[in-house]
């Protein structure tokens, strides 16, 4: 498997050879060089704090220990909050001041999967111009380590996510009262990693009682496909029916991406965690949202019934907080069911979306199904296209562009045309010849149909 060098980090299976794949050597140089960007930006910086802290899989531990030496082998001071969460760590930058931190977590991948997410000062992901000056780092390989009088120091920091906990808390728009009140009984899956740790702390400081956990246990070995699809969650949807509960809540290995399992054992769509915040979030706290291109058009309809603005970023976290910090957002993230609430910070964070969305559901009186159905409906069509090696993307996606040029189309991240209620996105591949075309339409025939639609444009294109 070929290891991957995006600008959001370095990605890929652990073992084997040295460029190919996440292997100690890896590890070693992408530190290195995300160490060399920290001091190149900021330059007057004497002493240099990393915050480390990564998921519950099987390579965790090892990896953790390469990168903390390598830092302090540059040296840098390494804070160590262990197994811990993307939001977490996130948070933790910001509290201790730090110049930096990196998450060990491969996110929704396989547990033969694992990568080195990097942060900035403000314990947000680089951009794209600073994870590209990463990788010229890295492909230089001109590292300058420290001097046995200036090796770093190595500290392991207890108290991380109760910190994280104890901010959510403080919200003022979570209300653990409300919730204790509504005598919530609630099912978690956790997929064998660190959402195990943090959710029943969580849950149990926002006053729930009855608490039921599957795959609670951080070894590593994920008892299912890591990512929250509903094809992944009959376990879950299985055992709230069983127990009656509530609710149920999945996050992913490193719990930034929080689904929801509605009282009936159905999925509540995974799109629709995001809409169901948005929703609170805005009858309180008056303001703009943000989601990006491929996410759901059910946000911009709840957040224009406020009389607000709803603006599409190109697809990424690190361009939904963007757009956020120029639209001056007050809710925000992916359809992927990442909820950014910059309140507390700028990152998706399953956390606070859990404390935001029990409150909603205590104080709105009805059932998670109840409140699903007042949001308007809508259905997304994923589908992809493989391309012959060669083919110009670009030219392709211009054709598109121009064949529906009297149509609102956005153009900042491949291409998107609005056709009335319904929706298609076509974003290229950088690493393989394909093309990806999601729609959105009321019904999943009519996404289905408007898939094809573009799809038949497509091939039309490509015989000529």
């Amino acid at each position: 498997m070929s290891l991957i060098k995006s600008i959001s980090g370095f990605r890929g299976t652990v073992g084997g050879v040295p460029g190919d794949n996440m292997t100690p050597l890896d590890a070693v140089k992408f530190t290195a060089a995300y160490v060399c960007f920290l001091k190149e930006s900021q330059p007057d910086t004497k002493k240099f704090k990393v915050v480390v802290g990564r998921d519950a899989r099987v390579s965790g531990d090892m990896l953790n220990r390469v990168v903390c030496a390598t830092l302090t082998a540059m040296g840098v001071d390494v804070l160590d909050i262990g197994l811990s969460t993307t939001p977490t760590v996130e948070m933790e930058v910001v509290f201790h001041q730090a110049q930096g931190g990196i998450i060990l977590t491969a996110s929704h991948n396989p547990f033969q999967w694992n990568a080195l997410k990097l942060l900035n000062q403000q314990g947000e992901f680089l951009n794209a111009e600073e994870g590209k000056r990463v990788l010229e780092w890295a492909d230089a390989e001109q590292f300058c380590f420290a001097a046995p009088e200036n090796i770093g120091s190595y500290t392991l920091c207890e108290g991380a996510i109760q910190r994280h906990i104890d901010a959510v808390l403080a919200l003022e728009l979570v209300d653990a009262d409300a919730i204790r009140k509504a005598g919530f009984k609630v099912v978690f899956d956790a997929v064998n990693s660190t959402g195990g740790i943090a959710l029943p702390m969580l849950l149990k400081a926002l006053g729930v009682q009855q608490i039921t956990g599957i795959n609670a246990d951080p070894t590593g070995r994920f008892a299912h496909n890591p990512e929250p699809l509903p094809e992944h969650l009959t376990e879950l949807c299985a055992k709230v029916r069983e127990l009656h509960a509530d609710v149920g809540f999945v996050v992913d290995p490193d719990v930034d991406r929080l689904a929801l399992i509605q009282e009936n054992g159905e999925p509540f769509v995974e799109e629709y965690t995001l809409v169901a915040v948005a929703d609170y979030v805005l009858r309180h706290q008056p303001g703009n949202t943000v989601s990006n291109l491929s996410s759901t058009q059910a946000l911009k309809e709840v957040t224009e019934g406020y009389g607000q603005q709803y603006a599409a970023s190109a697809v990424g976290e690190v361009n939904v907080v963007a757009k956020m910090k120029e639209t001056k957002a007050v809710i925000g993230g992916e359809g992927n069911g990442g909820v950014i609430y910059p309140a507390l910070h700028y990152g998706r964070d399953a956390l606070v979306g859990i404390a935001l969305f029990l409150t909603h559901l205590a104080r709105s009186g009805k059932s998670c199904s109840a409140l699903r159905k007042t949001y308007p409906e809508f259905v997304i069509s994923k589908n992809r296209m493989d391309l012959a090696p060669g083919t110009d993307v670009d030219a392709l996606l211009l054709h598109i562009r121009q064949k529906y040029a009297d149509l609102p189309v956005i153009d900042v991240d491949g291409v998107r045309i609005q056709f009335g209620r319904q929706w298609v996105h076509l974003r290229k591949s950088n690493t393989e010849p394909i093309i990806r075309i999601y729609s959105e339409s009321a019904t999943e025939r009519e996404a289905d149909a408007l898939a094809r639609k573009i799809m038949e444009d497509i091939e039309s294109y490509l015989k000529h």
